[in-house]
């Protein structure tokens, strides 16, 4: 009897960003200008975002999904595909570390976010996040003569081991209990089966969860995420703060919602907690920090407290909101690591605190570019931050967690003061010596692009909202 071939066409994305990755690798070796595989990534990711307008409905046999929901967090990984590229060859020029083997990791990173996003089984769903993962811990060390970089990468890839194992230990839990792993078939066996009242199943749930936190660097699992930040290339540290906390709550999302989607009463008595300490742990030790790399990577941590405020509503509105605030902080935190990257020179860092000071007298441009960026994050009007935690904490309060939006302002309050430090320091100190400015043209856009999406979805904010509302009516 023939084997049916399986419909193609809802994984045409997957197939090109697969295809592109390799000729990418196998590029490398004839190519001697490593800045031309950063720009066939950007007409790859062009190509894929093209592709997406028409790939929907199911396949392998339903075993992968393409939906409003999966296509708006691959427009994200796109655009986090296309920053990190902009922002990336003179940082690697300056840092010796040109090689082309980088824009092939970053594409198998995306494309494993893709597969995430998508996945409509855990099967599929972890194959997804191994290949993000596997290749993430490459780049995260891929400065090998710096130790802390190194570092990155060893504790990256062994705290990543460990979620690996709880979210398999969790996935053999539900099998057990169901006796599959496809995401509609569990709800529909926990449900007609009245599982929800068994303990096994609440302790699948809490593996599911704690597995997902670390992906997203949710406390008390973000341990990680300071030191692979701060010793990652700095155009990594961007990509990562974006991409796989995206995919980590595309997952989160579609597993919980709809696998667990009829038992959503306990299992927000497990997110609830977190998201507070995550709000508490991202706000507060953000407070002491003095390297700007690891005050973003707890900035980081807080803003996926926020986020999880969107997934515990659990209402259209509230994933909504959730996937219109990750598309507005892919922005506004690529653009404040862009302005980090400019800082970079040979023998300079750039990457204490102190370094910014006076740097609106010696570079008044890139001073108000990061203040757009700072202002942004903290959540001040008119930036895009703001509307993108005003559509959050609403959807919270009318699903009934007033409360708990009451403890995310107090924390957003509290990320004042390390935010708007940088811009103080910018502003009302002396510059300590003259500073120069690692600038590019590819730097230059993507700024250029941050900024303007900042602002833009700031003052129309209704736009990419109703995109991301259009996306959740067919999740």
């Amino acid at each position: 009897m023939p084997i049916a071939m399986p419909n193609l066409t809802p994984v045409m994305p997957e197939l090109v960003m697969t295809c592109a990755a390799i000729i990418m690798l196998m590029a490398e070796l004839v190519i001697k200008r490593k800045e031309t595989l950063g720009f066939l990534s950007i007409v790859s990711a062009a190509l894929i975002s093209y592709l997406l307008l028409g790939s929907a409905g199911t396949t392998f046999g339903g075993m992968f999904v393409s939906d409003g929901y999966s296509s708006f967090f691959k427009l994200i990984f796109m655009a986090n595909l296309v920053l990190t590229v902009l922002i990336s060859p003179q940082y690697l020029h300056t840092m010796r570390i040109n090689f082309g083997e980088y824009y092939a990791l970053i594409l198998f990173a995306t494309l494993g976010m893709m597969l995430m996003a998508s996945a409509a089984d855990i099967i599929v769903l972890y194959l997804g996040l191994e290949l993000m993962a596997l290749s993430t811990y490459v780049l995260a060390g891929f400065i090998r003569y710096d130790m802390k970089s190194n570092e990155a990468a060893m504790k990256y890839l062994l705290l990543g081991a460990f979620a690996s194992a709880i979210l398999l230990y969790g996935t053999s839990l539900i099998y057990g209990l169901t006796g599959t792993t496809n995401l509609k078939d569990i709800a529909e066996y926990i449900t007609n089966n009245g599982l929800a009242e068994n303990p096994l199943l609440m302790v699948s749930m809490i593996f599911f969860a704690v597995a997902f936190s670390f992906k997203i660097a949710a406390a008390p699992f973000h341990m990680w995420a300071p030191d692979a930040y701060e010793g990652a290339p700095t155009p990594i540290t961007a990509f990562m703060s974006v991409g796989p906390k995206a995919a980590g709550f595309a997952v989160l999302g579609r597993v919980f919602l709809v696998a667990f989607g009829s038992v959503r009463a306990d299992w927000s008595l497990v997110l609830v907690p977190i998201a507070i300490l995550t709000m508490a742990v991202g706000n507060i030790l953000a407070l002491s920090q003095t390297n700007i790399k690891r005050m973003l990577a707890y900035s980081s941590i807080a803003h996926a407290g926020y986020m999880l405020l969107g997934i515990i509503a659990g209402t259209p509105a509230g994933i909504s909101s959730v996937l219109n605030y990750m598309f507005i902080y892919a922005f506004m935190n690529i653009g404040a690591f862009a302005i980090v990257i400019m800082l970079r020179t040979e023998g300079f860092a750039g990457e204490e605190i102190g370094d910014y000071a006076g740097l609106a007298k010696t570079h008044p441009a890139a001073a108000a570019l990061m203040l757009v960026f700072m202002f942004s994050l903290t959540g001040i009007p008119p930036m895009a931050g703001f509307m993108g935690k005003f559509y959050l904490f609403m959807a919270a309060v009318n699903a009934g967690y007033t409360w708990l939006v009451i403890i995310a302002v107090l924390f957003s309050a509290i990320s004042a003061y390390f935010y708007l430090r940088i811009v103080m320091l910018m502003y009302m100190k002396e510059p300590a010596g003259a500073t120069l400015l690692n600038t590019s043209p590819g730097i230059g856009l993507a700024l250029a692009i941050t900024v303007s999406a900042v602002i833009f979805i700031g003052i129309l904010p209704a736009k990419i909202l109703g995109l991301a509302q259009i996306a959740v009516s067919s999740f």
